[in-house]
């Protein structure tokens, strides 16, 4: 976790309430479109404006400022074990791996394969044991399941794996439930785990301005049983949003307010984050941006508006086109990492592990990324200014012609002044040639084996709890 005071600002404070206000007309005078008879009635008798025919729901200004009043500007995204929690909206940036891809990389050989169960389970062990990814997001879809047990599965093998907050999407409300009573039998009951909810649901509307029901009962479970959910919209400017930048935040906007207010209909004070995974399409030939320059731009202002509401935030950067680890990937995934980070997020989403424009992982990534990420931390706590730091006395007693390699002031301040690098570089030319010129990439490959082998095998969950868990949901599978 790192403290933040947010120095980056794409776009004014005043342009910023224009987009906010135009936002805001869109919800009044355009609407959100739910098909679904049974939940504009209940949006109608908490006093929404509904059209029937056309079946959108429209929110009057008096009536939306009233629902986000309910949504708590703070709360905590718990860990399992509860040293681990995540205070969100006290100005602390935390940073996550990303969700639901497809494939991942052998870097041994070069090729991807379609993701299994096992790589759910060995990204948790990686996540778990990487100190700054914050919390888990399930990685990766499992084509060795059938869909009847994706989320039962998926949910488990995070939880066996690590003791941080997990996240994950989920794409019906029978995951959902599956996935509560798991987490209820882990923790003790419904009211325990209610009262610390050691996981998360991500839900998403449809651009432009759609809310399934699917999604709607999710969010409507979530809220009711006090799990802290996630109404992300993703809008892809010039595709499913407006190809102007203010466009697409305005329009996101108006879909992540929706689901804010919209979830304190289910039940007042919900803990919601404000979702923001605003993204861009090369037009020159229509292929997908995800990690563009603009994409950061984006996500750094969303956090701009989420704070005119006091709304934690769950934004996205560190996603990159690259096919493998490398010069694209790094300079990608670092400036939108950087300028979202400084911008104040509260999560950071897709921070580490993915490639191919959210669709891959490669284990190496998330190494790298992770050093990335502790970089990133080290520039946002800045330069510390005191007494002490200042060093007067130090350099008064050293005087000149001296050094400081043996001082006490030394030893005491190295370790928080310096951020020290496990991948990179920083030996002279000769000693890089006698270890075999390793690069960081290489280096990132012995850290996952280093994992895979040592002493992180071992679950966090006690085996007799493991056996009453598998007696008790007979669809989670071995691996």
């Amino acid at each position: 976790m790192t403290s933040s005071f947010p120095s980056f600002r794409a776009i004014s404070p005043a342009h910023i309430k224009q987009i906010d206000r135009t936002g805001r007309r869109i919800l009044k005078d355009i609407g959100i479109k739910i098909k679904d008879t049974a939940y504009l009635t209940r949006l109608k008798r908490a006093g929404a404006q509904i059209n029937y025919e056309n079946q959108t729901a429209h929110f009057q200004e008096d009536w939306l400022d009233e629902m986000l009043s309910r949504a708590p500007s703070r709360f905590i995204l718990h860990s399992r074990c509860g040293k681990k929690d995540l205070p969100l909206g006290e100005g602390r940036v935390y940073f996550a791996n990303g969700g639901r891809v497809i494939r991942a990389l052998d870097m041994a050989t070069g090729s991807y394969q379609l993701t299994t169960l096992m790589d759910v389970a060995q990204t948790a062990r990686l996540v778990d044991c990487l100190e700054n990814i914050h919390f888990y997001v399930i990685a990766c879809q499992a084509h060795d399941l059938e869909p009847r047990y994706y989320h039962l599965n998926d949910f488990f093998y995070a939880f066996n794996n690590t003791t941080k907050h997990v996240m994950g999407g989920c794409d019906n409300l029978e995951g959902v439930e599956q996935v509560w009573k798991l987490a209820c039998l882990i923790s003790g009951g419904a009211e325990k785990l209610k009262a610390k909810p050691f996981f998360s649901v991500i839900t998403n509307p449809i651009s432009p301005l759609t809310i399934e029901t699917n999604t709607l009962k999710i969010l409507d479970f979530c809220a009711v049983h006090g799990i802290p959910a996630t109404c992300s919209p993703a809008p892809i400017a010039g595709a499913t949003s407006p190809v102007t930048l203010a466009g697409t935040l305005a329009q996101m906007h108006a879909e992540a307010l929706a689901g804010v207010a919209i979830a304190q209909v289910f039940s007042p004070g919900a803990r919601v984050l404000y979702g923001a995974v605003p993204t861009t399409m090369d037009l020159r030939n229509m292929d997908f941006a995800m990690g563009s320059i603009e994409a950061g731009i984006m996500a750094s202002s969303a956090v701009q508006l989420a704070g005119l509401y006091s709304l934690p935030i769950r934004a996205t950067a560190g996603v990159t086109e690259a096919k493998r680890p490398d010069i694209q990937s790094g300079i990608e995934k670092s400036i939108s990492n950087l300028i979202v980070a400084m911008s104040g997020a509260d999560c950071i989403l897709m921070a580490a592990g993915m490639l191919d424009s959210g669709n891959s992982i490669s284990y190496e990534q998330f190494i790298i990324d992770n050093e990335v990420i502790g970089m990133i931390r080290r520039a946002m706590t800045g330069i510390k200014v005191n007494k002490n730091t200042l060093g007067f006395d130090v350099i008064n007693g050293v005087g000149p012609g001296g050094h400081y390699v043996m001082e006490d002031h030394t030893v005491k301040f190295m370790v928080n002044e310096v951020f020290y690098p496990n991948l990179g570089v920083r030996c002279n030319f000769g000693v890089w040639e006698e270890k075999g010129r390793f690069d960081m990439l290489r280096r990132a490959n012995e850290a996952v084996k280093s994992i895979f082998e040592g002493n992180h095998r071992k679950s966090p969950l006690n085996p007799a709890l493991q056996r009453e868990i598998r007696e008790n949901f007979r669809g989670i599978r071995n691996i």
